[in-house]
């Protein structure tokens, strides 16, 4: 079956189902990562080098046997049902939406201690002293950046190759978020599961910085993603997020408060600061760019 009918099919179901909210594989694959990090990772006394060899020797026994797993069943008999079904499991547009919107609504209603609840709910970083511009900025900067995790990386790597492909990036994504963190705990066991994210994630993210500036104000997109993204700890979300405020026209980044130390984050984008509002324009313009790249699979496709 021609890929693009796949992702249409997937985004159609997520637009009408979203995510399980019992039995979510991932939810299961999270169980089991937690058990592999407990017989791997050492809690003290071993060094840098044998962290993260356990950890990437972790990554590997999580993966390797799922991805055959997935192999198997996608040329099998149940190859069409199961495609739809495990990237209709990927795909997390709806639920990314509805937490977003939970934080509008409140910020709506000046209910800030509701909103810093939902907003807990998709970022790492510390809520609790947030104020009503903090709680919008950061929730428009987790919209542009799973934009990517959560949508376009899944359909890029269904387009490229099959459930498998989906079935690795969406579990490495697991485990970045997971073990991916610059603490003293997963500075170095996380290492192989940032790193491989980061490898997964490099072309979907360049796309979806393209898509965003694109669907906005072009130039501005362009411009930030080519002069600000570099300048991002992260190599993949720097793009998705500067192109994403540049085409909104909003100014994203600056200090955030991270496990109680204060980070400055280089300044992305172009304009003013992100309004309530805002966060229902990036849904949109996540939206908007997933029925826009499951036509071009669609397209390209049918011409390959």
């Amino acid at each position: 079956m021609n890929p693009g009918i796949v992702c249409l099919v997937a985004l159609l179901l997520d637009r009408a189902f979203g995510e399980p909210r019992r039995l979510h594989p991932l939810v299961g694959f999270g169980a089991l990562a937690e058990r592999i990090e407990a017989l791997m990772r050492e809690d003290e006394g071993g060094s840098a080098d044998s962290q993260r060899f356990r950890g990437g020797l972790a990554v590997a026994l999580l993966l390797v046997p799922i991805a055959f797993v997935a192999m198997a069943l996608s040329d099998s008999a149940l190859g069409i049902p199961f495609d739809i079904l495990v990237l209709y499991l990927a795909i997390g547009q709806r639920s990314l939406a509805r937490h977003a919107r939970a934080v509008h609504a409140a910020l709506e209603r000046a209910d800030m201690n509701e909103a810093r609840k939902w907003v807990s709910k998709l970022v790492s970083r510390d809520t609790d002293s947030m104020n009503d511009d903090d709680v919008s900025r950061a929730t428009v900067e987790s919209v542009l950046e799973n934009g990517c995790d959560a949508v376009y990386g899944a359909m890029f790597w269904f387009a490229m190759a099959g459930a498998p492909g989906v079935v690795v990036y969406r579990l490495a994504n697991t485990l970045d978020a997971m073990w991916g963190y610059r603490t003293e705990r997963y500075r170095a066991f996380g290492w192989g599961a940032a790193r491989f994210d980061d490898v997964l994630n490099w072309i979907p993210a360049r796309l979806t910085a393209m898509t965003y500036a694109c669907l906005g104000n072009r130039t501005q997109g362009m411009r930030a993603w080519r002069k600000q993204g570099p300048l991002w700890e992260s190599p993949n979300a720097g793009p998705v997020m500067a192109a994403g405020a540049g085409a909104l026209g909003l100014v994203l980044g600056g200090e955030a408060n991270y496990h109680g130390k204060i980070r400055h984050r280089p300044t992305l984008g172009y304009g003013r600061a992100p309004l309530p509002g805002d966060i229902l324009r990036a849904i949109r313009m996540v939206a908007n760019g997933a029925w826009v790249w499951a036509a071009v699979i669609l397209l390209a496709a049918s011409i390959v």
